[in-house]
């Protein structure tokens, strides 16, 4: 797989000849310097950005075989995400911030509001169900994060520095959650990380420098 960018001074090779398998409940890390590609490689793979050359196969399917709209209802059933900002909405409470997804999904015989009150508690929350991000703190709303994207209990969860804006005890907690919940639900699990300690904890870490897939390590 590749990812060009042309502007006026000429193409720019973001991805070069990206080419790996994920296994079902694996833990992967993705690392390398900033600038690397890491976060450009995780939004190609949720669907969200397109390469200007080759595949990505989700669930069984081709990814941009799809249209957008196509994309979006399989990054529904399928994906869960995590960002490093959280990506709540303020006007929303925590207890609504997970529904959402499930609301987006449209799972029949679902009951959201069962399943969203079960996972936030699940995340150490159960008293905070009814509070907006702004009177939260940081580790409570990326919290809310683990939350929103188990609750659809994707097959694939991508998270993109999940830790970088908490303190280094609130994001280890944090960090314990994610994997507990990959173990629970058999999750495959892949962020992109440049903490080494978190890369560590993942059973297989691919490294990219400039590009391309400097080293694929288990």
């Amino acid at each position: 797989m590749f990812k060009s960018v042309t502007d006026s001074t000429g193409t720019l090779d973001i991805l070069r000849d990206i080419h790996f398998s994920l296994a079902p409940r694996e833990t992967v890390a993705i690392v390398g310097a900033s600038g690397s590609g890491k976060s450009t490689l995780l939004s190609i793979m949720a669907g969200l950005d397109t390469p200007s050359r080759g595949t990505v196969h989700l669930a069984g399917q081709d990814l941009f075989a799809h249209n957008e709209d196509e994309r979006a209802a399989l990054r529904a059933r399928q994906v869960g995400f995590v960002f490093q900002s959280f990506q709540l909405m303020g006007s929303l409470t925590a207890l609504e911030n997970v529904m959402l997804p499930l609301e987006l999904a449209g799972r029949k015989g679902s009951n959201p509001r069962q399943a969203a009150t079960e996972m936030l508690a699940r995340v150490g929350l159960a008293e905070r169900l009814n509070h907006y991000p702004k009177v939260l703190s940081g580790g409570e709303q990326q919290r809310v994060a683990l939350a929103r994207a188990f609750v659809v209990q994707p097959a694939v969860l991508l998270a993109d520095e999940p830790t970088g804006s908490l303190d280094f005890a609130t994001g280890d907690t944090v960090m314990q959650l994610m994997f507990d919940l990959n173990r629970e639900q058999g999750t495959t699990l892949v962020l992109v990380t440049h903490d080494r300690a978190i890369a560590a904890r993942c059973a297989r870490r691919i490294t990219i420098e400039a590009g391309q897939i400097a080293s694929d390590q288990a």
